[in-house]
């Protein structure tokens, strides 16, 4: 676990991309999550789908070598998965 790349809650989204573009100007065009390693992933990726409709948003990156393809049910529109094309990788 990596607590400085926790990103913003799913509570606050909504008024986080709302504030990326009225007061910013920025474009928002998706969302990205990795689910917590010990959970089911699929819940995490239906909650994302429900908050990037709301949104207008097309993009979805959710999903690795591990859960790839309840993403992709999820619909996901990028998939990270790297480990099943490359193997896991030796780490210190």
């Amino acid at each position: 676990a990596e607590p400085q790349k926790a990103g913003v809650s799913p509570e606050a989204a909504d008024t986080l991309i709302a504030s990326a573009r009225a007061v910013y100007g920025l474009t928002v065009e998706g969302l990205m999550c990795i689910p917590p390693a010990d959970q089911d992933a699929e819940p995490h990726f239906a909650m994302l789908r429900a908050l990037a409709e709301r949104n207008g948003l097309s993009v979805l990156s959710m999903g690795m070598s591990g859960d790839y393809e309840a993403a992709i049910r999820c619909g996901a529109t990028h998939v990270r998965v790297g480990t099943a094309l490359f193997g896991e990788r030796n780490r210190p």
